[in-house]
């Protein structure tokens, strides 16, 4: 090993919750069958946020790579199906648009669908671009199956993720990592200690007086960043002149009507409301701005929206919309809520906590690690946050909300370069830029640009070397092919009763 590596022979991680124990579990795996010794610390007497719910697809990949199943996880987590998220009011007081995990239409001759679409709606053809869309269609309907491991086209094609609890969530990744040799102990961190020589952290000391050491600690002790900010001082970024929201008031309610496969997110006065349905419960919490509301008026903007009985008093949490200047620093990673936070309105929280796993476990192919791989985790992590920064704030940019003062500012913000260009592009070309290390593709932001009536100026004028009539012949086959497989599709909470042990309320009538 040469004198710029660092070897690992030991892995302290500092917080459990969906974090913590997703990086154990992932860690546990992956140094399997090398001497690493990993140890997470957490205290049962400190809680956790707990209100990140509701994911995208990445996370299938993530606990499938664990070994665990889609049936697996719905059944240990009262998890529901998710095809998209429907966002009401947005817009304008009174619209909806849903954005899918999945595509709209199909290319022809090397131009993309959205194309043909708008030369048809020059033309005068008011059918909406969700009609192309088997994902949208399919969460409209509240129908749900497995995807066709092989589609037969482009239109075949949508992915789905899942609504659970995430303290159950939790819990399975503990199981995970714990069967796969790490260790945990249930303590309080009392202090944290700096190695003088090269500024590392040399050990944590516990309440009871233990001190342990690593030699690599992972900080996901959550918003207040205990290893990577209190003791390495490393620095935050802030966005909030981008992102105005900076509180949310959470509570579980109970169900009150059949789950959905789809989360909800509607638009109020200064911020928004996020309804997660699932299995025996229904998760609901307002984002807000407090420059615009105080606690009690969220509150009861919040408890006004929920058609369920309430099953605990609401709980409030603040936050900075931002990253950490460093998501590595010294022998210190940072992970979640620790690493930065950006409002959950795409459900994005626990993506960035696995795409960040992920780079961890590239760059450990063998149990060390080099500088040079430090600053690339850095690079990769701020421009993964700020890409997932841009998609969040084009929600707020797009709006044509004329009711309060909040709208107004969103709407007439300056914006971050590479968003205003994007954007740009978008408008005068109809191009759908993509840059590296989006989580987000070219489908995610047609689907909001439309859902926000944004649209291209001009269509790509290849689309004029196929004639019209075919044109509409075509697109007419796209819509009947997609109504015809949604009505084959069984309805989601079938496919719950079947696979996830979902049993639904006796009717009261």
């Amino acid at each position: 090993m040469s004198v710029s590596e660092q070897a690992i022979k030991s892995i302290v991680i500092v917080g459990g919750g969906t974090a913590g124990w997703m990086t154990a579990a992932a860690m546990a795996k992956h140094f399997g069958n090398m001497p690493v010794e990993i140890t997470l610390v957490e205290s049962s007497q400190l809680g956790t946020i707990g209100v990140g719910e509701a994911t995208i697809p990445t996370l299938r990949r993530f606990y499938a790579k664990l070994g665990l199943t889609d049936i697996d996880v719905i059944k240990a987590t009262n998890a529901t199906c998710k095809l998209g998220i429907e966002f009401k009011d947005w817009h304008t007081k009174s619209s909806s648009f849903i954005h899918p995990f999945g595509l709209f239409g199909q290319p022809a001759n090397n131009v993309a669908f959205h194309h043909y679409w708008l030369k048809l709606r020059e033309k005068g053809d008011i059918t909406s671009l969700a009609e192309y869309s088997l994902g949208v269609s399919l969460a409209q309907n509240n129908k749900f199956c497995l995807p066709a491991p092989k589609p037969s086209s482009p239109l075949a094609i949508f992915d789905w993720a899942l609504h659970f609890d995430a303290g159950l969530f939790a819990n399975l990744m503990r199981d995970n990592a714990l069967a796969n040799g790490a260790k945990t102990i249930d303590a309080k961190i009392c202090d944290v200690k700096i190695d003088s020589t090269n500024g590392n952290i040399s050990a944590i000391t516990l309440e009871d007086g233990q001190s342990i050491s690593a030699d690599l600690f992972i900080d996901c002790s959550g918003f207040k960043g205990l290893l990577i900010e209190e003791a390495l001082n490393t620095g935050y970024e802030d966005w909030s002149h981008w992102l105005l929201c900076d509180r949310a008031v959470a509570v579980q309610s109970e169900s009150d009507s059949i789950p959905i496969p789809r989360t909800i997110s509607t638009a109020h006065q200064a911020g928004w409301q996020w309804k997660i349905p699932l299995q025996t419960r229904t998760g609901n919490g307002h984002v807000y701005c407090s420059q615009f509301i105080d606690k009690q008026q969220a509150t009861e903007t919040l408890l006004a929206n929920i058609a369920g009985k309430t099953l605990h008093e609401p709980r409030e949490f603040s936050f900075t919309p931002g990253r950490r200047q460093k998501a590595w620093n010294k022998n210190c990673i940072a992970i979640g809520l620790a690493s930065g936070f950006l409002e959950p309105l795409e459900s994005t929280s626990i993506a960035l906590i696995e795409t960040a796993i992920e780079r961890l476990l590239l760059t450990f192919d063998k149990p060390s690690y080099n500088q040079q791989q430090v600053e690339r985790f850095n690079e990769v992590s701020k421009m993964e946050y700020e890409r997932v920064r841009d998609f969040i704030i084009l929600h707020y940019k797009a709006n044509q909300r004329t009711d309060s003062e909040f709208w107004q500012i969103c709407r007439d913000m300056q914006l971050p370069s590479e968003l205003e260009h994007k954007m740009h592009l978008f408008k005068t070309q109809g191009t759908l830029e993509r840059y590296p290390w989006e989580i987000f593709g070219p489908d995610s932001w047609l689907a909001i640009y439309h859902g926000f009536n944004y649209l291209p100026d001009v269509y790509d004028k290849k689309v004029d070397n196929m004639p019209l009539e075919e044109i509409q012949k075509g697109l007419f086959q796209m819509r009947n092919s997609i109504k015809k497989s949604v009505k084959a599709v069984p309805e989601h909470q079938e496919f719950l009763q079947r696979f996830g042990g979902y049993q639904p309320k006796p009717s009261t009538a």
